[in-house]
């Protein structure tokens, strides 16, 4: 015998709402089956709506441009003992460049994005002259590294992606390329310090770096040897 749980009226047995009030009849056993179909979770993934490049671009130039304007405000009111914040607004300047191929112009060709990457680092550095009084070192030493390691740098990129692509052959464009830069930092660091140029430590570099690249192009003209290497080192 049951009764209405909102007006107590007797129910038949067979009674699927109350007479009297029209309240359903549920069955406390058919609950527990209707709760146990029913998951606690939804059954269908929510999606986000995924974050455009334009958007995440504005919110990192943004915080760069704040963090660079910040700290010009500062030293220019606040802290005035000497230029400081042209160093953090060069590192700015530097990391700006850098994220623009990643998040605001994808498209940007490679080689372009290196040439403005070495342009930044010779505006950092011109901007630390300020700090140290003098410009002879961005001159005789500063501009001159910068513009050899983004000629090496696009040299690499370049025959990385027009020559032919394997383990092998990125290896003898990376020894080359290492060579040519402990060489040619060695060269630029004589001619400023003392004026006369002799190699010492990276004449070692330079050793060692034509040694690798003769083993690499010997491996890579026979084909066997060039097989049998990359079986063992598994590429």
């Amino acid at each position: 015998m049951s009764y209405c749980v909102n007006c107590g009226v007797e129910l038949d047995a067979s009674a699927k709402e109350c007479p009297l009030c029209n309240t359903p009849v549920l069955n406390p056993k058919e609950l527990e089956k209707v709760a146990r179909a029913v998951p606690p979770f939804p059954t269908e993934k929510g999606t986000v709506e995924p974050v455009k490049r334009k958007d995440l671009g504005i919110l990192v130039s943004m915080v760069v441009l704040a963090t660079a304007v910040t700290c010009g405000i500062l030293n220019g009111f606040v802290f005035r003992g000497n230029l400081w914040s042209l160093a953090v607004i060069g590192v700015c300047i530097i990391l700006w460049v850098i994220l623009i191929p990643a998040v605001i112009y994808t498209k940007q060709p490679v080689y372009v994005s290196l040439l403005f990457d070495g342009l930044a680092v010779v505006a950092y550095l011109y901007m630390l002259t300020f700090l140290s009084g003098t410009n002879r070192w961005f001159f005789g030493l500063g501009v001159p590294i910068t513009v050899l390691v983004t000629v090496i740098a696009e040299c690499f990129t370049l025959c990385v992606r027009k020559l032919p692509r394997s383990f092998l052959t990125v290896a003898l464009y990376l020894f080359t390329a290492i060579g040519l830069l402990c060489g040619g930092l060695e060269i630029l660091i004589d001619r400023y310090v003392s004026g006369t140029i002799m190699l010492s430590w990276s004449a070692v570099v330079l050793t060692v770096t034509v040694i690798l690249d003769i083993a690499v192009i010997t491996m890579l003209s026979r084909r066997r040897l060039r097989n049998a290497v990359r079986r063992r080192l598994h590429f």
